[in-house]
């Protein structure tokens, strides 16, 4: 990774706020609605921190659009970010994982903005205390102000149209990612304060690592080419890092270089990620800190989707690497 040290101490508002007077256009509209993003996450890191002391570890007893059991603390987190969001009068709707729907937001009839997120990624991972973390997209409106926030119009773009998007990590500290196609920037909570402090700006890959982050548990399911790219990584004498919380992987090789790989296979052929919630937000900051994202066959932020909760592969990361599988594999379909 590389990046640029602050050279003062910046909140995460300091920070929006610094950037803001240099854009003329700049309602500060984006200042309220990331600090909201960050209030909920404030409170999920909260949470999180209490899982094991407070009753709020284990199954709902239900399951989700995708068929997935629900976790207590997914619940949680879901409201948390709703309960900031919805003051603001910012966002017209927000999209959830844990949504069957866009939910429209009260005093949101003239939001020029919609929201989608993971509200806890790699929940699987709450009972034994590994990193979680929040995933965020924003997105401009593009239903006219004041009409029903029921169409599926405003949230169903392409990751090319996003705003911003981010993440926030829950682990040995609670750290939040974001970007608004201007540059990474990281910001690590400060405990004592409250506050988000600005620890690393202009983050960029390092392409100089060679780290791959796949679940090969599932290889045997995988297209024979995916196989051979992950065989020829190890006769290569790349090193495998998975933890299987998406975020955490990604937040890894985002600082210290590397690619993650979630193929589709012979159960799944268009994968297990949310184009939406997961692989666009995280492509949007891949690309920015010189990296790049595909489903194997084109680059993430170009696909349209048609439903809330569309699924793709996904392969992410150094942009040579990224580059390699997604010639391997158009090179296989060619010959097919």
């Amino acid at each position: 990774m590389t990046s640029q040290q602050p050279d003062h101490l910046s909140t995460i508002t300091q920070f929006i706020l610094e950037r803001e007077r240099d854009r003329p256009d700049a309602t500060g509209d984006f200042t309220a609605l990331l600090n909201a993003i960050a209030l909920a996450g404030k409170r999920i890191s909260h949470d999180v921190n209490r899982a094991g002391i407070a009753d709020i570890i284990g199954l709902t007893g239900d399951e989700n659009i995708q068929g997935e059991q629900v976790q207590k603390l997914d619940l949680i987190a879901n409201a948390q970010l709703e309960r900031a969001l919805a003051p603001t009068g910012l966002v017209c709707a927000i999209g959830s994982e844990e949504e069957d729907e866009p939910v429209p937001l009260e005093k949101g009839e003239n939001g020029r903005y919609v929201v989608l997120y993971d509200p806890l990624d790699g929940s699987s991972n709450i009972d034994v205390g590994a990193p979680i973390g929040t995933i965020f997209s924003i997105y401009r409106r593009k239903t006219p102000l004041g009409s029903s926030t029921n169409s599926l119009e405003d949230m169903l773009q392409a990751g090319a149209d996003l705003a911003a998007s981010g993440y926030l990590i829950y682990g040995s500290s609670t750290m939040l990612v974001y970007t608004t196609g201007e540059g990474v920037h990281l910001f690590t909570l400060d405990p004592q304060i409250g506050e988000f402090i600005l620890t690393n700006s202009d983050l960029k890959d390092d392409n100089g690592t060679r780290v791959y982050s796949a679940n090969e548990g599932h290889s045997l399911t995988w297209d024979p080419v995916d196989l051979e790219w992950v065989s020829q990584l190890k006769e290569e004498g790349y090193s495998s890092r998975y933890i299987g919380s998406l975020v955490a992987d990604f937040h890894r090789n985002l600082l210290r270089g590397g690619i993650f790989a979630y193929p589709g296979n012979n159960a799944s052929p268009n994968g297990k990620l949310r184009l939406l919630y997961e692989a666009a937000p995280l492509a949007f900051i891949m690309e920015q800190a010189g990296g790049k994202a595909t489903d194997g066959k084109r680059r993430i932020l170009d696909i349209k989707p048609t439903e809330l909760h569309q699924r793709t592969p996904l392969y992410i990361g150094t942009a040579s690497e990224v580059d390699r599988i997604m010639s391997m594999r158009l090179e296989a379909a060619a010959t097919r």
